[in-house]
């Protein structure tokens, strides 16, 4: 019998683990593990103490979700970027990163349901104040800038109505008081505006949208510079908030065609709008790219292309809406945004589900509006389909 062969068990689980020789992959490879293993006390030592570039736990960090970083980092010019496990995670753990009882944050009041949730809920209970304002109060953030206001976040284009601000002009008021602007550039990406050369301090991404762009991972982002970006570490790893490798594989993945997908997108989206614009069977057609925006000026200056959404105001308030709704074909009916596929949501049913008339009012959404994601299909199946949903 030959007592130096070791068990089978122990022969499966250590046989080929690590690095192969002479295996130099063309893609990054995804770092499934939840640990990782050092060579000596002296090694462990280093990194403890901050010395060492070893890697520890994949809930503190991991090589797959720094290839991203360094990715998206790349897309919006930053000198560094943070992936999170979902857009909320990084809004959640911003905010806890930044803020402490008796600040206050100035936000717009039309902005993405989760972010309104997460301040007026939940943060108001660590003795975090939110004050919500305007559009047009927002245009010029001096006068709403308070002695307790540490933080302005805003989004361009906001959700639903598509309103943009001037991002250069919020950002420079922002820098003049001393007060840090986060913008949620969800809905525009990279490749159609860089909030950061405009003097933004943080960026902040939905990933699970267009920069992922399939519709199969969830997750958020921050970017910005590093001494900022590195003040949300803590909060990523107490909270448990870390992006799946896997996850992160399948978004740089998608982060290779986002060029050529949103120019689809943005080529579609101008088309339906234009081919709606002026359509009696509805109240207004809500897009950047048309000269009828109330934003056009802002969004031309500031914006390479308009983006992949369209929001129609149907008359008849939320049962025309309803019935669009309803009779919509290749639309899906479904929430979220920014996959190659068609979307189309009801605010008042989603991202601003449960607000007050006079919330709604003050973010210019109405009950009859009706958000369409578009898709990169042809256009002529989408026009077709629009049509014949409006009756």
């Amino acid at each position: 019998m030959n007592t130096t062969r070791k068990g089978l068990a122990t022969r499966l689980i250590h046989t080929a683990e690590g690095h192969q020789p002479g295996a130099v992959p063309l893609t990054t490879p995804i770092y499934e593990t939840t640990t990782f293993v050092f060579d000596s006390t002296a090694q462990l030592q280093a990194y403890i103490e901050g010395g060492s570039d070893s890697y520890f736990y994949s809930r503190y960090d991991n090589p797959s979700l720094h290839a991203l970083e360094a990715k998206l980092a790349e897309a919006e010019d930053a000198e560094a970027a943070m992936v999170f496990a979902s857009g909320m995670g990084a809004i959640a753990s911003t905010m806890l990163s930044l803020l402490s009882a008796g600040d206050e944050v100035v936000c717009s009041a039309a902005i993405y349901g989760g972010t309104l949730h997460l301040l007026q809920s939940f943060l108001a209970r660590f003795g975090v104040t939110t004050r919500f304002v305007e559009l047009d109060q927002l245009r010029d953030p001096t006068f709403v800038i308070g002695p307790a206001t540490k933080v302005v976040w805003f989004e361009s284009p906001i959700n639903p109505t598509l309103r943009c601000l001037d991002i250069a002009r919020v950002a420079g008021a922002c820098r003049t008081a001393g007060v840090l602007s986060v913008m949620d550039n969800t809905f525009a990406t990279p490749f159609n505006q860089r909030p950061l050369p405009l003097g933004v301090d943080l960026v902040m991404h939905s990933v699970t949208k267009y920069l992922n762009g399939h519709s199969d991972v969830t997750a958020g982002a921050i970017m910005g510079s590093r001494e900022l970006v590195e003040r949300l570490i803590p909060a990523r790893k107490l909270i448990g908030a870390l992006l799946d490798p896997a996850a992160a594989g399948l978004v740089a993945r998608g982060l290779k065609t986002l060029e050529v997908r949103m120019e689809r997108h943005n080529a579609n989206a101008l088309g339906l709008a234009r081919a709606f614009e002026g359509d009696r069977r509805m109240s207004a057609v809500l897009y950047p790219g048309l000269a009828s925006h109330p934003d056009h000026a802002i969004a031309a200056a500031q914006m390479r292309g308009f983006g992949g959404m369209v929001t129609l105001d149907l008359p008849g308030g939320f049962d025309a809406a309803a019935r669009f709704f309803d009779r919509i074909a290749v639309f899906k009916r479904a929430t979220s945004l920014g996959g190659v596929e068609s979307l189309c949501s009801l605010p008042v049913l989603t991202s601003q589900y449960g607000w007050t008339d006079d919330q709604l009012a003050s973010a210019q959404v109405t009950r009859g509006m009706v958000r369409l994601s578009v898709g990169i299909e042809s256009l002529e199946d989408l026009i077709a389909d629009v049509d014949q949903a409006l009756g």
